[in-house]
């Protein structure tokens, strides 16, 4: 069974694509009114503005977002984002999702999700640097350790986290390396944390193809995005034996029928900041490339790139949703009908915050893992809540996106009434 049929501007705007999806799985369940309108609420809203000094002297106004969903099973969890597009809404969506996501994967943070309206590719090091210590200072009562846990997302790195890390550390005159995750690992990383995305992509795609009962040989995959999670899980899939016949970025693809090689690729990005003119490849426009001949397609970068205006011509097999949000719920529909099997971002992108976890986990022992102990346990979660949303799905009979919300909520809505409500 699909999703209902919404609005054009439900399916662009992704909060309420999210409470489309939300309410659909809680129906299912015949999920109590009470605890539908608590998980259906964000529990906190944090808008705020804020001076920086730029590097000519100039005093700018940013408007930065933290938006906190649920932490009735542990600290809230989420990524900050910079970017110009940044709006509340996609902030409170990204925020439900993180709750869902760690449920589904089944670690002990609720969803959370941070951003600052900003165009960081225009900034200076030292601007980026001090709108991130002053963004942080101006939330800084609500996050921490046993409070809400940042982590990098679009435009951010391991270097944001430090200096959020530091400036949190400052306030509290403590080193605490456990406020943040995906930090550099001299200050309190992860060994593994930078491709655990990337590598759970990678994981449910092996699972996919194991449930599905077709092989790895000669697998061609198609990659939208070659950040860090599309260039990891490209690696780890071709280091797998299969076959990267397309890569899409925001200024155009590559597309190579043989299979581009991917180590070449990645070496050739790092010393030209594009795909672009790679020669093991003939270029594609990306549009096209999203819309081709394979057994795989894994949109690794944006929201929406999967709508009612091209779902219809989508011929991959499988879609595996490395970023979050890339298909609309309009899109499912479409998608269903035509049989192709979708591991939701919940399921599919959730390795990246099972591995912060981890972080967060060595931070507050003070003892660190060695990399192979991250990607076993990594390896291990990421197969159990594959098989635990394909038994939802084959249950309920339910598509895998509405099959993995129901397995969240039912969690999560199971941990409320243990609790309680407090009055």
């Amino acid at each position: 069974m699909s999703t209902p049929t919404i609005s054009l501007d439900q399916e662009i705007n992704p909060w309420e694509a999210q409470n489309a999806r939300f309410d659909f799985a809680a129906r299912k369940l015949n999920l109590d009114e009470g605890i539908w309108k608590l998980l259906r609420t964000p529990a906190r809203e944090i808008i705020v503005h804020f001076p920086v000094a730029m590097d000519d002297g100039r005093i700018e106004i940013f408007t930065g977002f933290r938006v906190q969903h649920n932490i009735a099973r542990g600290p809230c969890k989420g990524g900050i984002r910079y970017s110009p597009d940044v709006t509340l809404d996609e902030v409170r969506a990204l925020a439900s999702w993180m709750t869902w996501k760690c449920a589904v994967v089944n670690i002990p943070f609720g969803g959370a999700k941070g951003g600052v309206i900003c165009n960081p590719k225009a900034m200076s090091k030292g601007e980026l640097e001090r709108m991130t210590r002053r963004y942080t200072s101006e939330i800084i009562e609500f996050i921490g350790p046993e409070k809400d846990v940042p982590a990098p997302d679009v435009n951010t790195n391991e270097q944001t986290m430090a200096w959020i890390m530091d400036t949190y550390s400052m306030h509290m005159r403590q080193t605490v390396t456990s406020v943040v995750t995906g930090k550099p690992l001299d200050v309190g990383g992860s060994r593994g944390r930078i491709e655990a995305t990337g590598r759970g992509v990678a994981l449910v795609c092996d699972e996919s193809m194991r449930y599905l009962n077709m092989s790895v040989n000669g697998c061609r995959v198609v990659i939208q995005g070659f950040g860090n999670v599309g260039s990891n899980a490209a690696r780890l899939l071709m280091e797998r034996g299969y076959k990267i016949i397309g890569i899409a970025e925001k200024d155009g693809g590559l597309f190579n029928p043989n299979g581009i090689d991917i180590h070449q690729l990645i070496e050739y990005k790092y010393r030209n900041e594009s795909i672009l003119g790679f020669r093991g490849a003939e270029a594609m426009p990306s549009e096209e490339l999203i819309l081709s001949d394979c057994e795989i397609f894994i949109p690794a970068a944006t929201e929406n790139v999967i709508t009612s205006r091209n779902a219809a011509n989508v011929k991959a097999k499988i879609i595996v949703e490395g970023a979050n949000g890339p298909t609309t719920a309009v899109a499912d529909e479409i998608l269903a009908e035509k049989r192709i099997f979708v591991v939701p971002d919940i399921l599919a992108n959730s390795g990246g915050v099972t591995a912060s976890y981890f972080e967060w986990v060595q931070d507050r022992q003070g003892y660190f893992w060695k990399e192979k102990q991250v990607n076993d346990q990594l390896e291990t979660i990421m197969r159990d809540s594959f098989d635990d949303v394909i038994r939802y799905a084959e249950a309920h009979n339910v598509n895998n996106r509405i099959a993995a919300y129901m397995l969240a909520i039912d969690r999560v809505a199971f941990t409320i009434r243990q609790r309680g409500i407090y009055a």
